[in-house]
């Protein structure tokens, strides 16, 4: 039996959601914990307080740490029994959000409510939720029986979250069409084909709107980017479930949060995976289509701030035992890189982080080896 949680029960986004959202929230529970990173819970008090206390709420809040790990969900059920909550608040970015849907999941079914303070995944819609080591590292995921009871966009909250965010959810979105289009293009199942055009048609709107929306910080066509990256982005995993995810892509993004060095967020590190995973169906491959899709992509992450090399991760003092570790592990054999219609070795994607802006067609490798590999990261 196939189940799929496509959806939030309900959506409400506006300018200013959070003062309208007070009655929504109280007909799912009456003792709120709400969760978050410090700063997020700083940034959202005085806007959610004063809605929660015209509901005659008893709320608390607890914040979840650095990372959505098992110790910090440890903590945050404790902090769930001593309020006695019966309704979950997520109020952050991707790991915060994951970290209430997981707490409300493992605490009973509760219910749980979602409120993005910015634009950079589509955590806030989804049925999934990450579980990261205390140090950051990708550990594995949990599939949750359901999306979210109420999602919350408040426009003006996520308009002050700094400009990068937005890029980085743009990464992340637009990643849905080149991972999708490999390991669901070929279904004939009617509800993975709708993912995939859905995934293509997000792939357009990013293309034609994201310069103009990052422009224009509160326009309509900066809100249009935003439902794109938050909402329908989360309608294309709703709709295609695990087929429809994630690829080469989010496995190279599992891949670098195991190094010590990685800071870039999470749709930096998945748009810089796209790029590996693009060079690694024109290297192995010999895909023209892959090449030409790769200079497209390029052109368009230099005109909105994308990276497209590990220097702009931050990584240009990254070693090769390093790199090597970091491919080892996005290619650990549960990994989502085995959806690529092709075998992948560790030189091969390791040739392939290293060159990324590369010309199109360029040094087609077979075999690939750590000598040239070596000698792309000393250039």
């Amino acid at each position: 039996m196939l189940c799929l949680s496509v959806a939030p029960a309900q959506v409400i986004r506006a300018p200013q959601a959070l003062e309208q959202a007070g009655s929504a929230i109280a007909r799912l529970g009456h003792r709120p914990l709400i969760v978050g990173g410090d700063r997020s819970l700083v940034a959202v008090q005085s806007r959610l307080k004063p809605v929660l206390e015209a509901q005659k709420l008893k709320f608390t809040q607890a914040s979840y740490g650095r990372d959505c790990s098992e110790a910090s969900l440890a903590a945050l059920k404790q902090a769930v029994a001593v309020h006695k909550a019966d309704l979950i608040i997520g109020v952050g970015g991707g790991k915060a959000l994951d970290a209430a849907k997981l707490l409300a999941y493992q605490c009973g079914e509760l219910p749980v409510v979602t409120i993005p303070t910015s634009a950079a995944t589509c955590a806030a819609w989804t049925a999934l939720s990450n579980v990261y080591s205390e140090d950051g590292a990708f550990l594995y995921d949990v599939s949750l029986p359901n999306c979210p009871n109420l999602l919350i966009v408040d426009y003006d909250l996520v308009q002050t979250a700094p400009r990068h965010t937005l890029v980085a959810g743009i990464g992340d979105a637009i990643a849905k069409w080149y991972e999708a289009s490999v390991s669901s293009g070929h279904s004939e199942q009617t509800l993975i084909i709708a993912a995939v055009q859905q995934a293509r048609v997000l792939r357009d709107i990013l293309f034609q709107k994201s310069t103009a929306a990052l422009q224009a910080p509160g326009s309509e066509v900066w809100r249009e980017v935003v439902d794109a990256t938050v909402l329908l982005a989360g309608v294309i995993g709703g709709l295609g479930g695990a087929q429809c995810r994630t690829v080469a892509a989010h496995a190279v993004h599992n891949g670098l949060t195991h190094l010590p060095i990685h800071s870039s967020i999470h749709g930096e590190k998945v748009s810089y995976g796209i790029l590996v995973q693009l060079r690694l169906e024109e290297m192995v491959q010999g895909n023209q289509l892959a090449a030409t899709a790769r200079q497209q992509l390029l052109k368009f992450y230099t005109e909105i701030g994308l990276p497209q090399t590990l220097a702009d991760l931050g990584l240009e003092n990254i070693t090769i035992t390093q790199l090597k570790q970091a491919a080892e592990i996005a290619l650990n054999p549960k990994s989502d890189i085995h959806r690529l219609p092709f075998k992948v070795v560790t030189e091969q994607l390791m040739a392939a982080m290293v060159s990324t802006t590369a010309p199109a067609n360029s040094n087609p490798i077979n075999p690939i080896t750590t000598n040239l590999v070596n000698e792309e990261v000393a250039q």
